[in-house]
């Protein structure tokens, strides 16, 4: 079984837990040692015995029902925040130099929980700080330093605010650079993969294709000479569907931008596609596009194909401010089959009719480009296909 990164997580967490009571141990009694700080152990101890029990629990979900631990990740951050809380109530309250230690907490709850618990977590350690300020015996500070225990507590929920924002930002953008790189490796891969095939599978096509043809020219029964006939036509299908494989899954790679007018391009893309009568384009034409031609074409080709079989009505095509739409009004996609749509070889299509890598490569060269792929559709409403081209693509003249 395949272990989620939620659980993962939350083990991490487990570990840090347990060390973190070690650490708390040890800087407490280095304190009450050799500082001579008079520490109330036994409530001490109980709020350590509270973190060690929960933690011992955690562990014991994830070995029985790892499904019903993973809940728990929040939960026991939010947990370890009022645990520290009281901590510090106990030794020596705002005035705690260690108070610090709850932007640790804020910046690994950013790291591995939802926006929603990071902010969360982040306003109730800003409301326990500022709680200590009220509750604790040593925050009655009238001087000076109590005006800068009190300027520490909003510039910690400043810093608190500005390491959610940061932390979330950042790891979104490390997660669609990876993202980015697993379907250029995708890429890649099934670049490979066709080339190979077409290489190795050549060959026996070719003679299995002489054969056949020599077949045919002999006088055979009309029902041998149909059946001839139909090796010749499936052999040169599976050699189109090679070498579109080939090509496609390559397109782009090597070409140099070019500028062409936007009305070019589509009727480029659409050139030789059945049902093309039923398109409607409204395209400027002084609206241009710049990037490489054939990988556009092809990327827009896909979306086309797509519309004309689907739908049997007109099919709008329509470029305003960098974003070019493919609309068609045919029988829609349901949320599961949206889910998927651009997962390569996957295709709803009937067997011979596709071979499920148009969207996927679509959105592989429109990522490659700096742009992207938008998908909208209902069962019953038709569907709505953006490629969305960066801006530096679109010029007008």
């Amino acid at each position: 079984m395949v272990e989620t990164p939620e659980l993962s997580n939350l083990r991490w967490l487990l570990r840090l837990r347990w060390g973190a009571v070690g650490v708390q141990l040890l800087l407490v009694a280095a304190v009450s040692v050799f500082l001579h700080v008079d520490v109330p152990w036994a409530p001490v101890a109980g709020l350590w015995a509270v973190q060690l029990a929960s933690n011992a629990i955690a562990q014991g979900w994830i070995l029985r029902r790892p499904h019903l631990a993973v809940p728990a990740l929040p939960g026991l951050m939010f947990l370890d925040v009022l645990l520290f809380t009281g901590l510090l109530y106990l030794t020596g309250g705002p005035t705690n130099p260690f108070s610090f230690l709850y932007l640790v907490y804020i910046a690994l709850s950013a790291v591995v929980l939802q926006p929603r618990w990071s902010w969360a977590l982040a306003a109730v350690a800003l409301l326990s700080f500022g709680a200590l300020f009220f509750v604790s015996p040593e925050a009655g500070h009238a001087d000076h330093m109590g005006l800068h225990l009190q300027g520490m507590w909003v510039g910690f929920g400043v810093a608190a605010g500005f390491i959610v924002y940061f932390v979330h930002r950042v790891t979104r953008a490390l997660n669609v650079a990876r993202q980015q790189a697993a379907r250029q490796d995708q890429l890649t891969s099934l670049a490979t993969l066709a080339a190979g095939a077409a290489h190795e599978l050549s060959t026996p096509l070719a003679t299995i294709a002489v054969i056949a043809r020599e077949l045919e020219l002999r006088a055979l029964p009309a029902d041998e000479h149909a059946d001839v006939k139909l090796i010749r036509e499936q052999v040169e299908r599976c050699r189109q569907i090679l070498d579109q494989m080939a090509t496609d899954v390559g397109a782009g790679i090597g070409e140099s931008p070019v500028e062409r007018s936007a009305k070019e391009w589509v009727a480029a893309a659409a050139e030789g596609l059945p049902g093309l009568e039923r398109l409607e384009i409204r395209v400027d034409e002084k609206q241009h596009v710049v990037g490489p031609p054939r990988a556009l074409a092809q990327a827009l080709r896909s979306l086309l194909k797509n519309a004309l079989q689907a739908s049997k009505e007109k099919v709008q095509v329509k470029l305003d401010a960098g974003r070019l739409e493919v609309r068609d009004v045919g029988t829609g996609m349901s949320n599961e089959v949206l889910a998927r749509a651009g997962e390569p070889f996957f295709t709803t299509k009937a067997p011979g009719e596709g071979l499920g890598l148009g969207l996927y490569l679509t959105r592989a060269v429109m990522t490659q480009l700096g742009g992207g792929l938008e998908l909208s559709s209902r069962s019953g409403e038709g569907t709505l296909a953006v490629l969305v081209l960066p801006a530096a693509a679109v010029r007008h003249v």
